[in-house]
C-alpha cells in the first residue's frame, strides 16, 4: 500500500524544492503527496500537477491536526519564525508534534541543525533541540535532518565583501561545509520516500569544508575581485551589521553563526547526501561559478 507523504513549508524554498525530488526523481504520485501551507494560493502548480494543498497553520494546532489527517509520513521544515525573546518557534514546532500525534502519524521527519545541544552559540539552537526531544517524547518513529549551512547563505555576506573588497568576520580559523539546499532537499525526499521504519540522525554536509580565508580566495579566483579577510571580535561584527540596517536580533543572530564556526562546530563533513540522494553533491566552486553575475551584483 502506497504511503501518504506530507511536507509542511511547501511554499518555500526548501519544501517546494523536496515536493518536486518526490514527484521528479522518486516518482512518487502526485495523489500521494500532500503540501502543507499557510498561503495554499502559492501552490497552485502543484495542485495542477495532482499535489493535494492543504492550509497548515503553526500557530493553530487544530489547523494541523487537520492537514495531518490521513498523512502517514509528515515532514516537519523548520518554521521561519525567528523569535529570541518569545521562544515562539519551538512552541510551534511542539505544537506540530502534538499534532501529528493526535492524527496518528506513523513517522515524523524535521529539519534540524548540526550540534544543536545546549551550549551551541547559535542563538536560536534550542528551538531545534527542544524539537528534537519533544519528536523523541512522542514516541513517534522520527527522521531528523541536520542540515549544515546552504551556499545559497553566501548571499547575506559576499556581494558585499566583493563590492567592498573587505570581508569582515570574527569566524577565525573555523570551518564550514556549505551545502546545495536542493542537494539536501533531494536528499531529505528520498528519505522521505523510502519507507523506512526505524529512527535515524543525519547530518547534511557539503562535500569540502572551507575556512573565511578559503571561501574568499576562492571567490576572488571565480570572480577577479580581491577580498581581504577582516577578523573582528562579535561585538564589533555586531555593531558594523547594525550600521547597515539590520535589526539587533538579527545581526546577533548572523554574528553567532561565525561564533559557532570558529568554536569548530559547523566544519562536519558527511557524505549523507550522496548516500541517500544517489547524486553528486554540487561543490562550492560550482556554485560561485553559477552565481557569478548574481554575487557581482
Amino acid at each position: 500500500m502506497t504511503e501518504t507523504l506530507l511536507v509542511t513549508g511547501a511554499s518555500g524554498q526548501l519544501g517546494r524544492a523536496v515536493i518536486n525530488h518526490l514527484l521528479d526523481a522518486q516518482k512518487v504520485a502526485p495523489a500521494s503527496i500532500i503540501a502543507a501551507t499557510r498561503n495554499p494560493e502559492n501552490l497552485a502548480d502543484l495542485a495542477a500537477r495532482g499535489v493535494a494543498v492543504r492550509v497548515a497553520d503553526f500557530n493553530d494546532r487544530a489547523s494541523l491536526e487537520k492537514a495531518f489527517g490521513g498523512a502517514d509520513r509528515v515532514l516537519i521544515i523548520s518554521t521561519g519564525d525567528l523569535d529570541l525573546k518569545t521562544g515562539r518557534r519551538l512552541k510551534q514546532h511542539e505544537t506540530a508534534v502534538t499534532a501529528a500525534k493526535a492524527a496518528g502519524v506513523s513517522h515524523l521527519l524535521y529539519t534540524s541543525m548540526p550540534n544543536p545541544e545546549p551550549g551551541s552559540p547559535v542563538l536560536f539552537a534550542n528551538d531545534h533541540f527542544g524539537t528534537e526531544q519533544a519528536i523523541r517524547a512522542s514516541g513517534i518513529p522520527y527522521t531528523i535532518f541536520r542540515n549544515g549551512w546552504y551556499q545559497e547563505n553566501l548571499f547575506m555576506a559576499l556581494p558585499h565583501a566583493i563590492s567592498s573588497g573587505k570581508w569582515y568576520t570574527s569566524a577565525g580559523d573555523g570551518r564550514v561545509a556549505h551545502g546545495a539546499r536542493d542537494d539536501m532537499a533531494a536528499a531529505i525526499a528520498a528519505s522521505l520516500a523510502s519507507g523506512e521504519k526505524a529512527s535515524h540522525i543525519y547530518t547534511l554536509t557539503g562535500p569540502q569544508a572551507y575556512t573565511t580565508n578559503e571561501v574568499a580566495a576562492m571567490v576572488s579566483d571565480v570572480t577577479g575581485k580581491p577580498i581581504e579577510v577582516v577578523q573582528v571580535p562579535d561585538e564589533g561584527l555586531t555593531e558594523g551589521i547594525k550600521a547597515n540596517g539590520v535589526p539587533e536580533d538579527f545581526a546577533r543572530i548572523i554574528v553567532s553563526f561565525d561564533a559557532n564556526t570558529r568554536a569548530g562546530r559547523i566544519g562536519e563533513v558527511t557524505d549523507t547526501v550522496e548516500k541517500l540522494s544517489g547524486r553528486k553533491s554540487r561543490t562550492l566552486r560550482q556554485f560561485l561559478e553559477a552565481n557569478k553575475a548574481a554575487l557581482l551584483g
